[in-house]
């Protein structure tokens, strides 16, 4: 323990990718003692989005366990195997967490160091991140939410229809205005099938103004939704 004896602070900050269409819900990018040492080794790459941190405490992507974990903890838009990502393991020791191991298959000789931290401020961290939401606009509270709402209702097993995601729809800012939409939420769903038949998929654009009230918007998507059988005002994908 003595080689790695300095302990580094973790932060966790949530940003909207520049490239979000890949992945419209913000990153959630760590940041080693105020730094992004990730974007200095690889610049390319992009942490894992806040969707990923909605589940139990040991689904999280950076979550410690008692045995090593490798995780990929940057990736391209595209995929690992084309543009290559950066890999860590982490694991416990002791009262601490340790960042060792890394592995950057863009780039064989860009790496950072291994990294220490206490183990509670690093668990209070994430905790912490995964409960933020001052980073949300509307369009994400109201895509969050009606995820949540779909979801708990069973509305789509009842016309045989699997909910796929619910996400946030965003303006290209540098796109004129006849060649962007509004802003809003999408919704993609499918049909569900026998062994062997081919699968239908939908999707439903739905539109979310960033001055009206979070909760009547809510509600207005979620009649909207479960008005009638989904299939009937979505457009069908294939």
């Amino acid at each position: 323990m003595a080689e790695h004896s300095t302990i580094s602070t973790l932060t966790l900050q949530h940003r909207i990718p520049d490239d979000w269409a890949a992945d419209p819900w913000a990153e959630v990018r760590p940041l080693v003692d105020g730094v992004d040492v990730l974007k200095e080794v690889h610049p390319e790459g992009f942490a894992d989005s806040c969707r990923h941190w909605r589940g139990p405490r040991e689904s999280w992507p950076l979550a410690v366990a008692e045995k090593p974990r490798r995780i990929m903890i940057t990736a391209p838009t595209c995929t690992a195997g084309c543009c290559g990502a950066l890999y860590v393991t982490i694991r416990r020791d002791g009262d601490q967490v340790l960042w060792e191991a890394w592995e950057n298959t863009s780039n064989t000789t860009a790496v950072p160091a291994d990294f220490r931290f206490d183990l509670a401020q690093y668990e209070a961290e994430l905790a912490r991140a995964a409960a933020d939401r001052r980073w949300e606009e509307p369009v994400d509270t109201v895509a969050r939410l009606l995820g949540q709402t779909l979801a708990d209702s069973g509305w789509f097993e009842r016309w045989g229809c699997v909910l796929s995601s619910v996400s946030p729809r965003r303006e290209e800012p540098d796109l004129p205005d006849e060649l962007t939409g509004p802003q809003g939420v999408d919704v993609h769903f499918h049909q569900v099938h026998g062994a062997g038949e081919r699968r239908k998929s939908y999707r439903c654009e739905l539109i979310v103004t960033q001055d009206g009230p979070v909760e009547e918007q809510l509600r207005r998507l979620t009649d909207r939704i479960m008005a009638d059988d989904p299939r009937k005002t979505a457009e069908a994908e294939c």
